[in-house]
């Protein structure tokens, strides 16, 4: 089948660590040969808590112009990489909001045979990352989708060392976005790419 891979990253971001990542894997992405959605999800948090961090607030403001997600970006893709930073070691309710929604794509058999791999950022080392990225893998099971981590696939992963996928420790907002966690997405977006390529022409 000729054309490019069809990729959604769909993400949700408060301080904007996750969208940086989500923007690295949209360029590498790009640079594959994919045909890339970028969409965040729906912020659904009340003002207050939003203005009770500035971080939060300007990171809000400033990705208004990227678009939010609809089932169809889902539907339309060869292969998802969802974002969401840790939340108590699990998945932000915005992004599992908008996941507990596609039951009727779902039930249609619509969110199957596509590749899905996840990303994640902590506010401390060890904070959760696997345990986030481990649930949100949950859906991909339910979907019928085709998990794809990066593995250890790449010298890099050796030293980055989350085979579940790309993640990032900020601290609070002292460590940004590195060339550690460039070079994980990097590794991670090339992969899904090549790999729902390889699914996508095998099964035409």
């Amino acid at each position: 089948m000729s054309g490019p891979v069809k990729l959604a990253v769909v993400y949700y971001s408060a301080t904007g660590v996750v969208a940086e990542i989500a923007n690295a894997l949209v360029s590498e992405a790009e640079a594959a040969g994919a045909e890339v959605r970028l969409r965040r999800v729906a912020e659904l948090a009340p003002d207050e808590a939003v203005d009770a961090n500035p971080a939060w607030r300007a990171n809000l403001e400033a990705t208004r112009a990227v678009a939010e997600v609809t089932p169809d970006d889902l539907v339309w893709a060869d292969a998802v990489i969802f974002g969401s930073p840790t939340r108590y070691g699990n998945v932000a309710a915005q992004l599992k909001q908008f996941i507990d929604s596609l039951g009727p794509q779902w039930q249609q058999g619509l969110l199957a045979d596509k590749v899905y791999s996840g990303f994640t950022s902590t506010s401390t080392k060890h904070g959760g990352q696997e345990s986030t990225l481990l649930a949100l893998y949950n859906s991909v099971h339910h979907f019928g989708g085709i998990l794809v981590g990066p593995g250890y696939t790449d010298g890099s992963k050796f030293v980055d060392g989350n085979p579940y996928g790309t993640s990032h420790v900020d601290g609070q907002g002292q460590f940004k976005v590195d060339g550690e966690t460039r070079q994980a997405a990097s590794v991670q977006a090339r992969r899904v790419v090549n790999v729902a390529r390889a699914l996508r022409d095998g099964s035409a």
